[in-house]
């Protein structure tokens, strides 16, 4: 048996007290032995018996009752059959319901979405508890437990915090909340329902935070088990679309919008959709024909140059899910990028000077000691030589990690320096007439990636006769045909981190012809500029407008909450996108029987589920005892009631004077 207020045992001793009641009591009289009393003493021997047996009955019921009452407030978890008797419902049910965007999906065999079926399961799960446990319900957005009355489906389905939102989910940061409540109201017997669809962007296995999670779990004092409601049907035909970069640009002095749609679906057999779109409240339509399950493109739409700032939508026919057809943009007015230039070889630092601002945008070359230097005033900083040591590298990492863009070309010599994981490795020469060529790199996403009018960059006929080697410097974007990188990317933070293998100097390669170093820097110098745009996009769920959305107005559509929900939302001058994460439109999820995994010692129990618990519950039985403890206080009571007197008996008269005297003669 164990106890959940373990210190309420130092009162155990008050259980002593009417004992030593008794005995202070007895010492209040002295025994004084009187002859004439004697007979007295021998005549009521037996009823002195019973008179002692009724005084220990007393004492034992007092001491019973007070024992019971320590008990019952230590709150003792009993197992097995006992806890089972006496606690078979569990005390407290903690219900955690992933209200995500992909919860909205509707399955071919219902017209319900996965939320709102989630929520009928729980309330008919809920039933048989409904006069004995505490339901406590938590969601995905806020995760702020929550005590809730009833857990039928009016009252649940009523609530505000059960509706549909266009968030995403983080499954262990719930499970870590859930145990922190947990741990802090010390409730007797629990259960944790978790309400998902399984999907893996949501669940996270690989995390590391699992195993901490679990083991939190596992710490508590009360018996926790798990039961997972896995709403994973298959759908029928979804698809989505998602704006995932846009660029404001001049061409030939029109101002124009260059948008990068992604759409993502169930199925890959062709099919031609109605897209419209919605810029500055004027609406347009156009087809698209999809030939598989993913697609990218790029749509140019004319600005008026009288608009600085704007915004628009992309809208999809309706199918399974409703929140995922449409995807939001905000724009603003072009904003002049500045790079910084740190160069040791000046061949290559003059062509890297040309390829960042080729027209008006502005390039400063650092000189000496970088230490010092402002950064943050920079769209992109590209760094050819030693990599960054001691401050220098802390400033730059710095800047980075908000946000900041920077690329790194090789010092051409051995550097044992490192930044950001990565470093430089051995100076690598091509044989003769056999320079190293770049077959494969990333044409869809990326520096390299296709231009606006779907043509490649010519990376292929790119000749390298000189490579340094690129050490840990992240995922490839590039390589050479012997699969070494040529271009790597790693995320640092808010922001990334760059590495070329070759130099832009005759010595080293062709890049200084600037056909595929100039497109490369450029659109490292405009990614690294957007965290300089007042317009911006947001995620629903973000931490920023989840604690501070006052004053957000929607401008898309009336009554949105931009905690919640996608939409085009304006506080003040500043003007916002809110749009669902994008890891909400991959359709990945979680094998059940991973899943049940992730829990490691906590026994976890699938709703569909029969018999077969996972391990032997403990229940509180506080109860039992303060029903104990009113049961001795009554048998307390009866046995102190006085005992009522017999009837006296009927005393024959004394015989008088006359007949003693008629008696007693001769």
């Amino acid at each position: 048996m164990t106890f959940l207020q373990p210190f309420i045992l130092w009162g155990l001793p008050l259980a002593l007290l009417p004992i030593v009641i008794h005995l202070l009591n007895r010492m209040r009289f002295r025994t004084q032995r009187w002859a004439a009393m004697s007979f007295l003493f021998s005549a009521n021997r037996a009823s002195t018996r019973y008179a002692k047996l009724r005084q220990f009955l007393i004492l034992a019921c007092r001491v019973l009752a007070l024992l019971a009452l320590v008990l019952a407030v230590a709150r003792p978890l009993a197992s097995g059959w006992l806890g089972w008797a006496l606690s078979p419902a569990p005390d407290v049910v903690m219900i955690l319901l992933d209200r995500s965007a992909s919860m909205e999906t509707r399955d071919a065999a219902s017209t319900l979405s996965r939320r709102e079926q989630a929520l009928r399961a729980i309330a008919t799960a809920a039933a048989p508890f409904a006069e004995r446990t505490h339901f406590v319900l938590m969601e995905n957005a806020l995760r702020k437990p929550q005590e809730i009355a009833k857990a039928d489906f009016a009252t649940l389905s009523g609530l505000g915090m059960t509706g549909p939102t266009d968030t995403g989910a983080d499954i262990p940061a719930m499970l870590d909340a859930a145990t922190e409540w947990l741990g802090r109201n010390q409730t007797g017997l629990t259960e944790i329902w978790i309400a998902s669809d399984l999907q893996r962007s949501n669940w996270q296995p690989e995390s590391s935070r699992w195993a901490a999670v679990t083991a939190r779990i596992a710490g508590l004092r009360q018996t926790v088990r798990v039961r997972l409601l896995a709403l994973t049907r298959p759908a029928a035909q979804n698809i989505s679309v998602s704006v995932p970069d846009l660029n404001r640009r001049n061409r030939d002095g029109q101002p124009q919008l260059d948008l990068t749609l992604d759409m993502e679906r169930t199925e890959s057999t062709p099919v031609t959709l109605p897209v419209t779109t919605t810029l500055d409240e004027v609406r347009s339509n156009s087809d698209i024909t999809m030939q598989g399950q993913g697609m990218r493109l790029h749509r140019k739409f004319p600005l008026d140059p009288a608009h600085q700032t704007g915004w628009g939508k992309i809208e999809l026919p309706a199918d399974t899910n409703a929140r995922d057809n449409s995807a939001y943009f905000v724009y603003g007015p072009k904003l002049p990028l500045n790079s910084a230039l740190v160069a040791a070889d000046k061949p290559g630092g003059f062509f890297l000077r040309f390829a960042a601002a080729p027209s008006k945008q502005g390039c400063d070359l650092i000189t000496g000691d970088a230490t010092g230097t402002d950064w943050q005033k920079y769209a992109l900083v590209i760094w050819q030589g030693a990599l960054p040591a001691g401050k220098a590298a802390a400033q730059l990492q710095a800047y980075i990690e908000h946000g900041g863009m920077a690329v790194f070309f090789p010092p051409g010599r051995p550097d044992t320096n490192s930044f950001a994981g990565a470093s430089w490795g051995a100076v690598e020469n091509a044989e003769r007439d056999q320079p190293y060529r770049v077959p494969h790199w990333d044409e869809q996403d990326g520096p390299l990636a296709k231009s606006d009018e779907g043509l490649s960059l010519p990376v292929a006929e790119l000749d390298t006769l000189r490579r340094q080697i690129i050490v840990g410097g992240g995922e490839p974007r590039a390589n050479f045909s012997d699969a070494k990188p040529f271009l790597t990317e790693r995320v640092l933070g808010h922001g990334r981190v760059y590495f070329c293998a070759t130099l832009p100097n005759p010595e080293w390669s062709g890049l200084g012809d600037g056909r595929v170093l100039v497109p490369m820097i450029q659109r490292l110098l405009e990614r690294g500029g957007k965290r300089f745009e007042g317009s911006t996009s947001l995620v629903a769920g973000d931490p920023s407008l989840v604690q501070e959305p006052a004053g957000w107005t929607s401008i898309d559509a009336p009554k949105k909450d931009v905690r919640f929900d996608a939409g085009v939302y304006r506080n003040g001058p500043r003007l916002i996108a809110v749009n669902r994460p994008a890891e909400e439109d991959t359709p990945d999820v979680v094998e059940k029987a991973v899943a049940k995994k992730l829990f490691g010692p906590v026994p976890v129990q699938f709703f569909e589920e029969r018999g077969g618990e996972a391990s032997p519950l403990q229940g509180e039985i506080w109860r039992a005892l303060l029903f104990t403890m009113l049961a001795a206080l009554l048998v307390e009571g009866f046995l102190s009631l006085p005992l009522q007197s017999s009837q006296p008996q009927a005393q024959k008269p004394a015989p008088t004077r006359a007949a003693f005297a008629e008696t007693a003669a001769p």
